[in-house]
C-alpha cells in the first residue's frame, strides 16, 4: 500500500469507527448518513470552492451506478 493509501484506509476506518458509535448511541443511518455527507461537502466546498464540488457531485450518479461506493455483495 501506498502512503496516500494507508492514509485514506486509516481515514476510512476512523469514520467507520464514529459510524459506528454513532449507531451504537441510537442515532439512525439515514440520520449520520445525511450528516456525514454535509460534514464532508461543507469541508471540501471550504477547501475547493463550490464549483469544483458541485462538478465533483455531477459525477456521483454514474460511479454509484458503476459500484464504486459498494462495499458488499448485493
Amino acid at each position: 500500500m501506498t502512503d496516500d493509501s494507508d492514509k485514506k484506509g486509516r481515514a476510512l476506518q476512523l469514520i467507520l469507527d464514529a459510524w459506528d458509535q454513532a449507531l451504537t448511541e441510537g442515532a439512525e443511518p439515514e440520520i449520520v448518513a445525511s450528516v456525514a455527507i454535509y460534514a464532508a461537502l461543507t469541508d471540501m466546498v471550504d477547501r475547493y470552492g463550490a464549483e469544483a464540488v458541485a462538478d465533483f457531485c455531477a459525477t456521483l450518479p454514474e460511479r454509484a451506478r458503476k459500484g464504486e461506493f459498494t462495499l458488499k455483495a448485493e
